[in-house]
């Protein structure tokens, strides 16, 4: 199935296409909408749509320059451009961008349809190419292959002068020379040690690399692919790492069952220091082969900083493979503590006879976490909760459900208040400054990833990056789970119409908040009021 972006300023032809496409009878899913291209440019980074529908006159950015942009950042998105305007300046411009269609308004939805079928079928027959293993290891055998393996290698290894470094290159027809250098080392792992599957990733990531102009790469191990990206200037060169690195994981995971870790080095200055940025690199990438769960089937990207070789930080938390209820703590906002509790009391049931029991299996669970997130925030929970550990404490707690809810709710205050009093890891800070923007800002319909990242001081993609592999979920996920939550607290406490709650929680158009709210509750915004 195929996700489908939509990319309109016109309520009624967004409208019109999410409603009137079958898309639970399609190869297609909805992946999400917005009314202009600066606003649809932060969504996209974050969803990676494979199918983008967008107007070409819109406000802010245009649907050209949207999906000029979208082509430089995500490039294996197929764009399809909807137009009033029969020009053929428009047309000529979308068709050197590569946009696989053009359609004119006024459309139906059948045309809309076939050409999507058509870029689906594309898609199908690229995914179905039969990789010839035969010549891929005739290649990799081949002289040529074995001697810019060889010179790329003796050059992350330090062991060639920088100028020899790049005469040979420049022979085998590498350009080295650049102004800023960044190396990244990417290690592929297959689902079941499936060795067809493997072959296929690498191919393709091979192949991906041999695409960018300003990225030179090799198999260094046969599982392990070492890149050097060049750049003009130091500021952009981090940021062009991340969006290659994204752009390859995506590209190996929509084409395999594989996934990768990708580690970026150190920015170096001249040719001599590249063995440096590699070395860097490896080093992080060993960092994480001594940390649970970086393996465990999720594709990463780590940059020099993000590991640190204290432990005692909340960063290293999202290294270790623990409680559930620990994964939760890390970074909950208080407004969570609710939610987390309204659990509890589920699983509670109405069998008051054995309330106490299961209270005091809940309860240990609770202390348990509590005791393991102070210790790895390097507390002691003997010294800063100790009545914890006492057996009064779980007697007194556990007396009937009221007092249950109100002690619970006290250590779990107070565990995130100690959590945020002593944050030390990098990206532990940075997700609770991103969640409190987020929770102040939810109902600004402006509110964006570039937004978001601006405020925390991180670049969009770096950002995106940052806040999936630490929270779990895209950062339009949370911030849609915070907006569908904000919404169900409306439903249940106020008269408000569903269309007002819409604009409250921070939606542009009442039609798309119903869409949303059943696609994440699974009913509509009346029949949740009327539960």
């Amino acid at each position: 199935m195929y996700s489908v972006f939509i990319v309109d300023d016109e309520i009624i032809v967004r409208e019109g296409i999410r409603s009137k496409i079958d898309w639970d009878n399609s190869a297609f899913s909805f992946a999400g909408e917005a009314s202009d291209g600066e606003l649809a440019l932060s969504m996209i980074q974050d969803i990676k749509p494979d199918i983008l529908i967008t107007d070409i006159k819109m406000p802010f950015m245009d649907g050209l320059e949207l999906a000029r942009t979208v082509k430089k950042l995500q490039p294996w998105i197929r764009i399809i451009i909807l137009s009033g305007h029969d020009e053929f300046d428009y047309a000529r411009k979308a068709i050197s961008i590569g946009v696989e269609d053009y359609i004119l308004k006024p459309f139906t939805s059948e045309d809309l349809l076939a050409s999507m079928n058509r870029i689906a079928v594309a898609l199908d027959a690229q995914k179905k190419q039969v990789i010839d293993i035969e010549r891929l290891k005739a290649e990799l055998e081949s002289q040529s292959v074995l001697i810019k393996e060889k010179l790329l290698t003796d050059i992350v290894m330090g062991v060639l002068p920088s100028a020899d470094a790049v005469q040979q290159a420049a022979e085998l027809q590498i350009n080295l020379i650049a102004r800023y250098y960044l190396v990244c080392v990417t290690e592929i792992r297959a689902q079941n040690d499936d060795t067809g599957e493997l072959i296929a990733a690498k191919s393709r990531l091979s192949a991906f690399i041999d695409e960018k102009p300003e990225a030179v790469g090799f198999f260094i191990s046969p599982v392990k692919f070492v890149c050097i990206v060049k750049a003009s200037e130091r500021d952009s060169l981090e940021e062009e790492v991340y969006t290659i690195a994204n752009a390859a994981h995506h590209e190996i995971e929509r084409n395999s069952t594989c996934f990768a870790v990708t580690t970026i080095g150190a920015i170096a200055d001249r040719t001599a220091h590249i063995s440096e940025s590699y070395r860097e690199a490896e080093r992080v990438m060993e960092l994480c082969h001594s940390r649970s769960g970086f393996f465990s089937g999720k594709s990463r990207v780590v940059n020099t900083a993000d590991l640190q070789a204290d432990d005692q930080n909340l960063g290293n938390l999202a290294l270790l493979n623990d409680d559930p209820l620990v994964d939760r703590l890390k970074y909950a906002g208080t407004g969570e503590i609710d939610e987390i509790i309204a659990q509890f009391i589920k699983l509670l049931g109405d069998n008051q006879e054995q309330f106490s029991v299961i209270a005091s299996y809940l309860l240990v669970d609770v202390i348990m976490a509590v005791s393991k997130l102070v210790e790895e925030l390097g507390g002691d929970i003997k010294e800063v909760m100790p009545e914890l550990l006492t057996r009064s404490f779980v007697d007194k707690a556990v007396e009937n459900q009221d007092v249950f809810i109100r002690e619970v709710h006290r250590v779990l205050d107070f565990v995130l208040e100690y959590r945020n009093s002593n944050i030390q890891g990098r990206y532990g800070d940075v997700i609770l400054r991103a969640k409190q923007y987020i929770d102040e800002q939810y109902a600004n319909p402006d509110i964006c990833l570039h937004s978001v990242a601006e405020a925390v001081n991180y670049s969009p993609n770096h950002f995106s990056t940052v806040f999936s592999q630490e929270c779990g979920m895209t950062f339009i996920e949370y911030l849609t789970q915070v907006r569908i939550e904000a919404a169900q607290k409306l439903l249940k406490n106020s008269s408000l119409k569903s269309s007002d709650i819409a604009y409250e929680v921070g939606f542009n158009d009442p039609h798309y908040f119903s869409f949303i709210f059943k696609k994440t509750t699974g009913m509509t915004p009346r029949d949740y009021r009327g539960k």
